[in-house]
């Protein structure tokens, strides 16, 4: 995890430019570069450095002695580096994951690189010897980027948004910043002036292809194909467990989040597992967080007993929670009220963890809803195939809710997330199993995951099969969900008359509840005028919801009263 920043064609002094750079300076609070393009006096290169791969020669942006004329900065983790290394014969002259890029792309091109790159990641490559700058995002949006493009020719790239909006132009000083498109890549000419025109925005992959890089995997074909239902569990655990062990590619210390649902307990559990067969020599250490007795705090603990990790727990207080709404928004850069609500306790258990211990690496459970239908509304999807494309669509736009959510709480307090349900391989895999096959059963969602790992006694049973909890949710206690608690002290800090105007002040995405228009407020205090970030609020779909919470809905009431 780190901060990238890049600047082409700025007319105003990159010294002054530069301040803007430092808004992202929590994501690698290891080391800061700032470097000038040979040639190109206005084009420059920033970069914040966690140093978790390569300690020695990991500085950015990379360049080679081979390649003098590619410039590489990059955010994220190629877990197939060594395997197309291998394949290809390169020659690497440092240790660092993301100098593949370089060679992938002198090879065959920014198509074939963005294609065969297993991992997450953001990157800005710079070819001067023919006069491209290339932009690329991964499949989920995992890694973030953001960009602004004048009329100009004038280009600005960045990890957050926040590193951009200040940005001075001759031209335009409220230029469109907007996120970069996961799955696709960008090419743009660089002009001698240092100004760039765009060429074309590709799409190189779609959540239910298989992956082009499946030819340099660990695990290059499963052992049996087909879709009758032992195959299927089967496959599901080599691909799952496979997703766990690439991602253990770290010089830095590995912890888990551990709320106790069944996604983050199943890659605590796999995670601890295969340290465990490498001999990593130190316990996974576990973080979970929650008021006194809630819900995820006591199946966290049952589940950190079970497979024996070093268990940290957070106490959250609510005047605690209610104090950080603010940098929770600013960090975040949306409003979106269940995004909001969730990101609280994971910016407080990131902070602890940061202040507290030295676990750097953190996993975490992000992608399995979308993926495996385990929001509680999926049980009202009119048909199979309606709860397949819903899924894909909220795969599709993860990187607007649950996956910011996931990067900026943890990037605020520097620290690297890794998401192994959201491995290109294991989703594509997973979406192309029969839409009868995903939907919930039984009365319980992720019927099919959970059955995968029934055997397997990585969990206990009541773990296993706990119905779904959100996290927002499950932090608080079952008499009072951590939406009510929010939403009776906001209560008090908007006035009514002020909702009731709500659709003329913010015309776009208009706030419905007062909660809704506090958060709206303090984003315009920090983002003025960027509400369309957010193009529309999470809300479950098939049911009359009028809040996002699971605990609104009368299938959780239903579950918790019988």
């Amino acid at each position: 995890m780190c901060g990238i920043w890049a600047l082409f064609g700025s007319d105003e002094c990159l010294s002054v430019q530069c301040l803007s750079a430092m808004k992202i300076a929590h994501r690698g609070p290891d080391a800061f570069r700032f470097e000038n393009v040979n040639g190109f006096t206005n084009c420059c290169f920033g970069f914040h450095r966690l140093a978790v791969v390569d300690q020695l020669y990991g500085m950015q942006p990379i360049r080679v002695k081979k390649f003098p004329y590619l410039w590489l900065c990059y955010n994220g983790e190629i877990y197939n580096f060594k395997q197309l290394q291998k394949q290809f014969g390169f020659d690497f002259q440092t240790l660092v994951d993301g100098e593949v890029i370089l060679h992938l792309y002198n090879r065959g091109g920014i198509e074939q690189t963005a294609c065969m790159l297993d991992g997450v990641f953001a990157f800005i490559l710079l070819d001067t010897a023919n006069r491209k700058v290339f932009l690329a995002r991964d499949t989920y949006g995992v890694r973030p980027l953001f960009k602004v493009l004048t009329d100009d020719g004038f280009l600005g790239v960045c990890s957050e948004a926040k590193g951009l909006i200040n940005l001075k132009h001759s031209t335009s000083l409220c230029s469109k910043v907007e996120p970069f498109l996961p799955g696709h890549y960008e090419v743009l000419d660089l002009k001698p002036s240092g100004k760039v025109a765009s060429v074309e925005l590709v799409k190189f992959h779609s959540c239910k292809d298989e992956p082009l890089h499946v030819a340099c995997d660990t695990v290059e074909a499963l052992p049996s194909a087909g879709f009758d239902l032992e195959t299927v569990k089967s496959n599901i655990r080599i691909l799952f467990e496979n997703a766990v062990r690439k991602r253990l590619m770290a010089h830095r210390r590995i912890g888990c989040l551990l709320s106790g649902g069944l996604d983050s307990s199943l890659v605590a559990a796999v995670l601890l597992k295969l340290m465990k067969e490498i001999n990593i020599n130190y316990p996974l250490q576990t973080f979970a967080i929650g008021m006194e007795n809630s819900p995820d705090l006591l199946a966290a603990r049952k589940v950190a007993a079970h497979i024996g990790s070093e268990h940290h727990e957070v106490m959250l207080n609510t005047e605690e929670g209610i104090q950080a709404i603010e940098e929770v928004i600013f960090s975040l850069e949306t409003y979106d009220i269940t995004t909001i609500r969730a990101s609280i306790g994971m910016y407080l258990v990131s902070k602890y963890i940061r202040k507290k211990t030295d676990s750097v690496v953190i996993f975490s459970g992000e992608g399995s809803d979308e993926l495996t239908q385990g929001y509680i509304y999926f049980h009202k999807a009119p048909s199979p195939e309606e709860a397949a494309e819903e899924s894909e669509r909220l795969l599709k736009e993860l990187y607007l809710f649950d996956v910011l959510r996931a990067d900026r709480t943890t990037a605020a307090h520097g620290l690297e997330l890794r998401v192994p349900f959201l491995d290109h391989r294991f989703t594509s895999y997973y979406l192309s199993l029969p839409a009868e096959l995903r939907i919930p059963k039984n009365g319980i969602e992720k019927y099919l995951l959970r059955l995968s790992f029934e055997d397997s006694n990585l969990l206990p049973k009541e773990i296993l099969w706990r119905p779904k909890e959100a996290f927002s949710d499950g932090i608080a206690s079952v008499k009072k969900s951590w939406f009510s608690i929010l939403q009776d002290y906001i209560d008090q800090q908007v006035d009514d008359l002020l909702l009731e105007k709500a659709a003329e002040k913010y015309p776009f995405n208009p706030p419905k509840t007062k909660e809704s228009y506090y958060y709206r407020r303090i984003f315009e205090k920090h983002y003025s005028g960027r509400s369309s970030w957010l193009p529309h609020y999470w809300m479950p779909r098939w049911v009359k919801a009028t809040d996002p919470s699971a605990r609104t809905l009368k299938h959780y009431k239903s579950a918790t009263q019988e």
